[in-house]
């Protein structure tokens, strides 16, 4: 079996295993854990704060309002989201009811945390070039520290490992913020992602020089002739 189908299953088997984990509270009263989805390999890694409601109900990370807006934009960048691994720093949802509503509450860092370990091994097992951290809880997940979203967005910081973290606002907080400065909000969302478009744009362009690249043979030592000894 090749490494990329070993790292595949093992995702797989990690996905099954959040879904049992009781490591914090937040398992409990969730309908199922949602772990990453993408290719092993990924050039990027994107890292979300948490499933939503949306999520928790389908299993998949980034289908509801904020996924669509990250979508959105993934399309806009000219990416394809069938290429990028899509995670969250936190596997299960994290609400409180109001009536019949499951209204999102922000995880701790005691969630955070318990949840480190399910993010590490997606990290080594998908080896990705780099990684997008969406909002403060991925942010901080990534990079081990409190970071200033708003501050520090837009630009490449490294981790203790030397990995490298784009750090940017979660879809949902466009989402949120005052419907007058949306536009100037997705503006200055999309030029955060360019920042990671540039790696896409070289990774691609290597591998594309590499396929041209004509294969070369091995050169071989000429053969000894063969002396015959004098009778």
């Amino acid at each position: 079996m090749s490494h990329r189908n070993e790292a595949t299953a093992a995702l797989k088997a990690l996905s099954v295993a959040t879904d049992a984990c009781r490591e914090c509270p937040l398992g409990e009263p969730a309908t199922q854990s949602v772990f990453g989805e993408g290719p092993v390999g990924a050039v990027l890694m994107v890292v979300g704060e948490q499933p939503g409601d949306k999520e928790d109900l389908v299993g998949r990370p980034f289908v509801g309002p904020a996924g669509k807006l990250f979508d959105r934009a993934v399309a806009e960048l000219g990416w394809s989201r069938e290429k990028l691994y899509v995670t969250n720093a936190v596997k299960h949802f994290k609400y409180e009811l109001r009536g019949k509503r499951r209204i999102h509450k922000t995880p701790g860092q005691r969630e955070a945390e318990a949840c480190r370990h399910w993010l590490e091994s997606e990290m080594e097992l998908v080896q990705p070039r780099a990684f997008i951290a969406l909002g403060g809880t991925a942010a901080r997940s990534l990079l081990g520290r409190p970071v200033a979203v708003m501050k520090e967005r837009g630009q490449w910081h490294e981790d203790a490992a030397g990995r490298r973290v784009l750090v940017t606002l979660h879809p949902s907080a466009l989402l949120r913020g005052d419907p007058e400065q949306r536009e100037a909000a997705w503006e200055a969302w999309l030029k955060d992602l360019r920042v990671a478009s540039e790696l896409m744009k070289k990774t691609a362009a290597a591998k594309a020089a590499k396929r041209a690249a004509p294969a070369t043979r091995p050169v071989r030592a000429p053969r000894r002739a063969r002396t015959t000894a004098p009778a």
